[in-house]
């Protein structure tokens, strides 16, 4: 069997969408294809993940889609910039990635988890990722206090026993973006302390926080905001700083009681690695679209179990990072948890898959479907921006 083209897809046809996914669709000579997904369905780098995938894709058609390590090492090592890594080359890499590993359980009739050693558990507990757009299919920013502790109460009503939230990504109005590098006002640091006691007050102990800071904050602001935030029993705290500096992360950690969690901004088993060694890292968040792939993501989540790293996958994108995401975690011993994002909640990302994966009570069942066990519907593609490679 061969690689006879690379189509990709990127879903830009709803303005009003919360995000724009790029798949890439590989066909080949055996009439079985495999969907991928490069992670950048959110930032400024989808026209870059694009043109590199096209590149990418000139190199592997003719290969045989089923000698999966051997076209990963070729995209990386024989391509000159590949070694340098990076978001875009490691998106390209992933998307790739992760629809030769669809096209090989297709064609073997088996779920990749299969393939990757089986699986470990049957479903996976879920979290509400993002509580500071509501928790609803139409996501807004929210503003105030009192809305946070309200947006809880949904996800607690659906069932989840997590949540994470950034208390200060919003302004009291919902409306400016903040800015929280340096060391934090006074009313900021109020601001924070307020919306998550006003969530930990809405669900009790029954729910677990997850605090989030999306490295908008540096290792000042991360500090004040760890210290007030130690007495509402964070679950871990995710990207208090800057995911370039393992020092500065390994020094946060000396200074808090609470987890550290960071990784969708870290690619590759080398970008990894640091964080490993000075285990600064209590849970690390590969993204499976944007890290490698599945390929990779299997390999640095066995190397965090060796420093006893769990390992939550980072998932902010389409159906098919989902989807890939959910086969790593049916598999490796070290899972954590599984983030659902608001944004997944919404008409048009639920729209993009041919089957629903949303938790039903706070759990995803690891579907036994073929491959990854995630479609695109060809309705969906033809709206799709397209570019082919072949």
């Amino acid at each position: 069997m061969k690689i006879t083209s690379v189509e990709i897809f990127c879903a830009d046809y709803d303005k009003n969408a919360p995000n724009e996914p790029v798949f890439v669709r590989i066909n080949t000579d055996g009439g079985i294809c495999g969907f991928g997904e490069a992670g950048v369905a959110y930032g400024n780098s989808k026209l870059a993940a694009i043109g590199q995938i096209q590149d990418f894709g000139k190199l592997i058609i003719g290969e045989n889609p089923m000698n999966i390590e051997k076209i990963w090492n070729k995209l990386q090592k024989e391509t000159f910039w590949g070694l340098g890594g990076g978001t875009v080359i490691f998106s390209a890499i992933s998307a790739i990635d992760i629809a030769l590993w669809d096209i090989k359980g297709k064609l073997l009739g088996v779920p990749v988890y299969e393939l990757l050693g089986g699986k470990v558990r049957d479903k996976v507990r879920a979290y509400a990722s993002q509580i500071q757009f509501d928790w609803d299919k139409d996501s807004r920013p929210l503003g105030g206090i009192k809305e946070y502790g309200e947006a809880a109460r949904k996800a607690r009503a659906d069932g989840y026993t997590a949540l994470k939230v950034d208390p200060l990504q919003r302004d009291e109005f919902g409306k400016k973006n903040l800015r929280n590098d340096g060391l934090l006002t006074n009313y900021k640091l109020k601001l924070c302390k307020a919306r998550l006691a006003e969530i930990r007050n809405a669900v009790g102990d029954e729910m677990d926080i997850i605090l989030e800071l999306h490295a908008k904050t540096d290792f000042n602001a991360a500090l004040q905001i760890a210290k007030l935030a130690e007495e509402f029993n964070i679950y871990y705290l995710e990207e208090p700083c800057g995911p370039l500096n393992p020092q500065l992360m390994s020094s946060l950690k000396e200074k808090t009681n609470i987890p550290l969690a960071s990784g969708e901004r870290i690619y590759s088993r080398y970008g990894y690695l640091p964080f490993l060694q000075n285990r600064s890292l209590d849970v690390i968040q590969p993204d499976v679209a944007n890290c490698g792939g599945i390929s990779e993501a299997k390999k640095i989540c066995d190397m965090a179990q060796i420093y006893d790293v769990l390992v939550q996958m980072h998932v902010c994108g389409g159906p098919i990072s989902n989807a890939a995401a959910l086969q790593i975690e049916a598999v490796i011993p070290n899972f954590c948890i599984h983030e659902y994002h608001v944004g997944n909640m919404s008409d048009f990302t639920r729209s993009l898959g041919a089957y629903d994966d949303t938790p039903v009570d706070g759990y995803i069942t690891i579907s036994d479907r073929p491959g990854i066990g995630q479609d695109i519907p060809e309705e969906i593609l033809n709206k799709c921006t397209k570019f082919i490679v072949d």
